[in-house]
């Protein structure tokens, strides 16, 4: 009984970090000057706190991000079908709760505990592991100058990099990935959004990008680990990682909107189609 226990609650944190991973991702839309791609991913953010190593690391949009994103937003180039809006509304207020109460409580004690620097490194080897994601992608997808950037940062990344924990890639500018995934693959297919869904812990999502989350799963080496608990538990981990980079994000986007369930919606519809697009 107590197996089954640990497995549920690794699950919830799993998820937990998906949807406000994904919230960090739809505001990043916003970004006007990135030095990468992923840099587009996890924008700096301007309130400055103090890490566990003395050293100062940023947090929370400033409202020039802010006014950015609501401009993409309202120039509507993408709009998606909500036809279960109210409960997409109900799942959205229930993520919420679980983000405030379980992962944002548990992302800040651990941002407290480990040095930036570790985490990063974390983060780095992450990234590297699902090189196979975003290479198919690529492949899938015609981009095959993409795709040879991928290989080249791989073994360079895995080798002198120690496992990807060292993004010796990053100062290369013949050597900067991009974020592929199945999602983005269907849109450059023509495929459309269908409609919009939250899931549970997983947070926004459409029809389209649903199908292509499951597409990808099958390629992500953490999901051939076994016994699936250990396999949960990595996910997690790194789940929890990232999110501490995105402490105040989702929290800045809800204080500025009228509606955040809006806001976020059409943040992420328009995040989206700029990656199809790129």
């Amino acid at each position: 009984m107590t197996r089954y226990i640990s497995i549920i609650l690794v699950i919830l944190t799993v998820y937990t970090a998906g949807c406000a991973h994904k919230s960090a991702m739809a505001s990043s839309a916003a970004q006007k000057s990135p030095s990468s791609s992923r840099d587009r991913e996890t924008p700096p953010l301007p309130k400055s706190q103090k890490t566990s190593d003395g050293k100062n690391e940023t947090r929370g949009f400033t409202d020039k991000d802010l006014d950015v994103l609501y401009e993409e937003v309202d120039a509507g180039v993408v709009h998606v079908a909500d036809p279960i809006a109210p409960l997409n509304r109900a799942l959205f207020h229930f993520n919420d709760k679980v983000y405030f109460w379980v992962l944002k409580p548990v992302a800040k004690g651990y941002r407290y505990l480990v040095p930036t620097p570790v985490r990063t490194g974390v983060k780095n080897f992450f990234y590297n592991l699902i090189t196979p994601v975003r290479l198919a992608n690529c492949v899938l997808q015609g981009k095959f100058r993409s795709a040879g950037v991928e290989i080249q940062r791989f073994v360079l990344n895995s080798t002198a990099g120690m496992l990807g924990f060292a993004d010796l890639a990053q100062n290369n500018p013949d050597l900067i990935a991009g974020e592929e995934d199945l999602g983005q693959t269907f849109g450059s297919y023509g495929v459309g959004n269908g409609f919009y869904i939250v899931w549970p812990f997983l947070g926004p999502s459409t029809l389209r990008d649903t199908v292509g989350m499951a597409g990808d799963l099958f390629l992500n080496p953490v999901n051939y680990v076994r016994p699936a608990e250990a396999s949960l538990g990595i996910t997690a981990y790194e789940k929890v990682n990232t999110t501490s980079f995105h402490i105040g994000d989702y929290e800045a986007i809800k204080e500025a909107s009228l509606d955040p369930y809006s806001a976020i919606r059409d943040a992420y519809i328009q995040y989206r189609q700029k990656k199809i697009k790129e």
